[in-house]
């Protein structure tokens, strides 16, 4: 065998080596390529874009999207997507700004819409869908934390609507059409992978509804910030908080006074940290008030690891936290009906898929 023939044999299997292992570069380049702004979003597109997608977070899992600056790598993230995806409902003080540096053209998901926000003044709106004491939080006035989020202004609107399992339906349809904009060759996939996550997320809501219906219906908690607004009307529980929608500002000495007198006054049995919030506010609560602290709460971000790590399983978390340590099986209190029909009252025929 000439020297020549196994030169030529060995150039062949470089070839077809190097040609396999450029292949999974190839199918990567040929993803659509996703920046969220936030770790929930990021797993709702994951789900809905499957083998189809490469996702970005701009703020990572156990991040806090409201105090989150900007960098410059964010903006040239932007300049290389094919898609961007927000929540909206001004969520994220800083994605406009980023969106007009970085000269991203290409299609915009804003998650939220087709949603009609709660307000954030107490949920006053909602207050008949809700038997769990959002008088209390109508008491704990707002109006004095709107100096201090100031540079972080979510207006009057609540942009938590991911913490209700019906309004995420619209998140999802809203991430499947916007990928369909980006890359119709695969709009089948998105289709289907949209209604297989929309089945599994309400099996997880049947979850939820069956965990709090154990929790009698006047009990209220406290929270590191105004963030379960969306929960609380959909499922029960009243949630107080020592902030208001925004984590930026740490509460003054007067909201806290007010908060420990409401405590007093209402049916309040826990207290939850929130991963991505200062636990030393809730961790004086408990010191003033002798209130447990019950566990840890997911409002804004997922966890790095474990169950939370999942938009699903993060829900699914905060239900079963909830439950244990609120829980009374086999309750029978006036009014806990309210736990099964608050949602019912909700018009969702503008979600419907």
């Amino acid at each position: 065998m000439s020297l020549g023939y196994l030169s030529y044999r060995s150039s062949r299997w470089l070839v077809g080596v190097s040609a396999m292992l450029a292949l999974p570069a190839a199918m990567a380049n040929d993803r659509v390529q996703v920046v969220t702004s936030f770790s929930i979003l990021a797993d709702m597109v994951e789900n809905v874009g499957g083998d189809h997608v490469d996702v970005t977070s701009l703020v990572a899992a156990d991040g806090d999207a409201h105090v989150y600056s900007p960098s410059p790598g964010d903006a040239r993230s932007l300049a290389n997507a094919d898609l961007v995806v927000f929540n909206g409902l001004l969520f994220e003080g800083w994605m406009e700004r980023l969106i007009s540096a970085s000269d991203y053209s290409g299609p915009l998901v804003t998650a939220t819409d087709g949603i009609e926000p709660l307000s954030y003044a107490g949920h006053d709106e909602h207050a008949d869908h809700d038997d769990h004491g959002h008088d209390a939080h109508e008491e704990h006035d707002h109006a004095e934390h709107a100096g201090e989020h100031a540079g972080h202004d979510h207006g009057n609107q609540d942009p938590h609507a991911w913490q209700d399992m019906h309004q995420a339906e619209v998140y999802v349809a809203n991430i499947r059409d916007g990928l369909i904009a980006a890359d119709a060759d695969n709009a089948d996939a998105y289709r289907a992978n949209a209604e297989q996550y929309l089945q599994e997320m309400a099996e997880v809501d049947a979850e939820i509804r069956a965990l709090i219906d154990e929790i009698p219906a006047s009990t209220s908690v406290i929270t590191g910030h105004d963030s379960f607004g969306y929960f609380s009307s959909a499922y029960g529980v009243s949630f107080l908080s020592p902030v208001g929608l925004s984590t930026e500002a740490d509460p003054s000495g007067a909201s806290m006074a007010a908060l420990v007198d409401v405590i007093g006054q209402e049916n309040v049995k826990a207290l939850f940290h929130e991963n991505m919030t200062n636990q030393s506010i809730i961790t004086q609560l408990a010191e003033e008030t002798g209130l447990p602290i019950a566990g840890t709460l997911y409002a804004d971000a997922l966890a790095t690891e474990g169950e939370a790590s999942t938009y699903l399983g993060m829900v699914r978390h905060n239900a079963n936290v909830l439950h244990d340590a609120l829980a009374q099986p086999g309750h029978d209190e006036p009014g806990h009906d309210a736990h099964e029909n608050s949602h019912d009252d909700h018009d969702h025929s503008e979600h419907s898929h």
